[in-house]
C-alpha cells in the first residue's frame, strides 16, 4: 500500500516520463519542419504497438483514472482505420468515447484496392477462379468484395468518418494509404498477368482513392476539423478530379488552415502530364489561399517523371512561412529551380530535389553555385538521384521499357529500405505486387551522411531533439551563423565539382551536397 501511495504522489509530467520508456511519447512525434517528416511520418504508416507495449500500457491505465487519462494520451494519439466494416466499428467506439477522442493528433485512413468489376456479383464472378485460388481464398475476395460493396452503398463509411473527425477536436494530421493484404496481392499478381478480356474481376487503386478522398473531405469539412496536414503517398489524379468538381472554393476553411501538404501522384496510364495540366487551376486556388504553409511536397512516379513546366503546378506563389520544400521526378530547366529557390531564400531551411532531371542547356552546377551562395539558410538538402533527362530518356529506351530507378544513380547502402513511398503491406513479402512501391520512390536511408537519425531530418535546428537531447542535423552539422556549416570545406569554385552535364553519381551527388552547405569531407 506504502508503495503504491509513493507511485500515485508522483507528478503527471514523471509518470509521462515512465510510460515514454514503455512507448514513445506522442508529442515528441517528428515535427513537420524536419527533413524525418516526409518519411517516417507524412508517406509511412504508424508502426503498431507490440503485444507487450500494448499490454503495459493497458495495464497501466487499469491502475486508476488519472493513470487511465495519462495512458490514452499514449495509446490514442494516432488511430489507424482500414476501410472494412471492423475498421469502421472501431472507430466509431473510439469517436463516442470524448476522454479519448480528445487525445487523437494523427488520423491514418488505410483503404484496400476496390473490386469494381462486377462487385455486385462478386460471388459468381470470383467463383470462375476455384482453378487458380482455393476455396479459402475465393471465399476471402468474395467476403471483401460483398463488404465494400455494402459499405459503399450504405454510405457507412462516410457516417463513421464525419463522426470521427467531428469527435477528434485535436486532430492535426490526416494521411490517406494504400494498403493491400498478401491474399489481394497474389489476385492483382494473377490478373496483371493473365490479360483476361473482359477480366473476370478487377482491382482499381483509383476506384478506391477518389472514393476515400472524397468521403474524407466532406468529413474535415462538415466536422469543421482543426486539421492542418495533408499527406498521401499513392494519390491518384482522379482524387483531386473529384475535388475540383465540388466547387474548390468550398475547401477556403480547410486550406487556409494548412501547415503541411505532402502529395505523391501516382497513375497507371501515360498521360500524367495532360491530368496534371487540367489540374493546374486547382493547384492554384489551393496553393493561394494556403497562406500559412510550412512544408509542401509533390512527387511522381521515379520511372516517369513529369515534363510539365513547374510553375504549372506552383503558379509563382510565394509561402512567407515556408521552411521546408521539396519535389520529385520532374523535368525542368536550371532557371525553374533557382527562382522557385530564391522566392522562399528568406526562410527556406530544406530543399528536396529527388530525381529532379534538368533539360539539356541546363546545368546542376549553376543550380549548386546558387544554392551555396544565395541560400543562406538553408541547413539541408536532398539531391538523391538526380541527373539529366537526356541520359535518363536514353537509359530508358535503350532498356526498352519504364525502369524504376533513374539513371541518375541508386543508393549504394545494402539496407536501403524500399517502402518509404508506397503500399503499407500486410505480407512480408509481395513481389511482384510491390511494383507500384517501386515506382513511387525509395528510402532516405543511406550509407555515410544519410545514415541512421540523419538520413530522415526535415532539418530545421532548434525545434526537435533526439532520444538524447541534442539537436539533430542532417546533411551537415549547423554552426556558426546563419545556419551554415563551419569551415573546411573542399573547394569553392563550381569548376571542382565535376560536372559533365551528362550523368550524375551517387557518390558525385553527396559531393555536391556538402559543397552547397560547405561542409568539410569526412576524414
Amino acid at each position: 500500500m506504502a508503495l503504491s501511495s509513493g507511485i500515485l504522489k508522483l507528478s503527471n509530467e514523471l509518470l509521462r516520463d515512465i510510460l515514454d520508456q514503455i512507448e514513445a511519447d506522442p508529442d515528441k512525434l517528428v515535427s513537420l519542419d524536419r527533413r524525418a517528416y516526409l518519411s517516417q511520418e507524412s508517406f509511412r504508416p504508424p508502426p503498431p504497438p507490440s503485444r507487450d507495449q500494448a499490454q503495459d500500457i493497458g495495464s497501466f491505465r487499469l491502475v486508476c483514472r488519472r493513470f487511465a487519462n495519462l495512458g490514452a494520451i499514449h495509446q490514442f494519439a494516432r488511430v489507424t482505420t482500414r476501410f472494412s466494416r471492423g475498421g469502421f466499428q472501431r472507430l466509431e467506439g473510439i469517436a463516442g468515447s470524448p476522454h479519448i477522442a480528445r487525445h487523437v493528433k494523427k488520423f491514418s485512413y488505410m483503404v484496400p484496392y476496390f473490386y469494381v468489376q462486377g462487385r455486385e456479383r462478386a460471388s459468381d464472378r470470383l467463383s470462375k477462379l476455384r482453378g487458380t485460388f482455393g476455396a479459402g481464398d475465393i471465399d476471402h475476395f468474395t467476403r471483401k468484395a460483398n463488404e465494400q460493396y455494402d459499405l459503399v452503398r450504405d454510405q457507412e463509411d462516410s457516417r463513421v468518418l464525419r463522426r470521427a473527425l467531428t469527435a477528434f477536436r485535436s486532430l492535426q494530421h490526416v494521411q490517406i494509404l494504400r494498403v493491400q493484404d498478401q491474399e489481394d496481392a497474389e489476385l492483382l499478381i494473377y490478373i496483371r498477368r493473365a490479360h483476361l478480356q473482359p477480366p473476370i474481376v478487377e482491382l482499381q487503386w483509383e476506384a478506391a482513392c477518389s472514393h476515400s478522398t472524397k468521403t474524407l473531405g466532406k468529413a474535415l469539412l462538415a466536422s469543421k476539423s482543426p486539421c492542418s496536414r495533408f499527406s498521401s503517398p499513392m494519390l491518384s489524379p482522379r482524387s483531386a478530379e473529384v475535388l475540383a468538381e465540388r466547387a474548390p472554393n468550398s475547401f477556403g476553411p480547410l486550406v487556409q488552415r494548412l501547415t503541411s501538404l505532402e502529395l505523391h501522384f501516382d497513375d497507371q496510364t501515360n498521360d500524367l502530364d495532360q491530368k496534371m495540366l487540367e489540374l493546374s487551376g486547382l493547384f492554384k486556388t489551393v496553393f493561394d489561399a494556403a497562406h500559412n504553409m510550412q512544408a509542401v511536397h509533390v512527387g511522381f512516379p521515379s520511372h516517369r517523371p513529369l515534363s510539365l513546366r513547374l510553375e504549372d503546378v506552383f503558379h509563382h506563389v510565394k509561402w512567407e512561412k515556408l521552411c521546408a520544400f521539396g519535389i520529385q521526378a520532374w523535368k525542368l530547366d536550371a532557371e525553374e529551380v533557382i527562382g522557385l529557390a530564391e522566392r522562399h531564400r528568406d526562410r527556406l531551411r530544406g530543399l528536396r530535389l529527388r530525381d529532379v532531371l534538368l533539360k539539356e542547356g541546363s546545368k546542376w552546377s549553376d543550380v549548386l553555385r546558387f544554392l551555396r551562395d544565395d541560400m543562406t539558410r538553408l541547413d539541408w538538402v536532398s539531391l538523391r538521384r538526380i541527373g539529366y533527362a537526356k541520359h535518363f530518356d536514353e537509359q530508358s529506351a535503350a532498356a526498352g521499357f519504364e525502369i524504376a530507378d533513374p539513371p541518375g544513380g541508386t543508393s549504394d547502402s545494402d539496407e536501403e529500405d524500399n517502402n518509404d513511398i508506397g503500399d503499407y503491406s500486410e505480407a512480408a513479402s509481395q513481389d511482384d505486387a510491390q511494383m507500384e512501391s517501386d515506382d513511387a520512390g525509395q528510402s532516405e536511408e543511406d550509407e555515410d551522411d544519410e545514415s541512421g537519425p540523419q538520413a530522415y531530418e526535415l532539418g530545421f535546428p532548434g525545434q526537435l531533439e533526439d532520444a538524447q537531447g541534442s539537436t539533430l542535423t542532417t546533411a551537415v552539422t549547423t554552426e556558426g551563423c546563419n545556419g551554415r556549416a563551419s569551415t573546411g570545406n573542399s573547394g569553392s569554385s563550381t569548376d571542382d565539382l565535376g560536372d559533365d552535364g551528362i550523368f550524375v553519381s551517387n557518390l558525385q551527388r553527396k559531393e555536391w551536397e556538402r559543397w552547397v552547405l560547405r561542409r568539410s569531407r569526412p576524414k
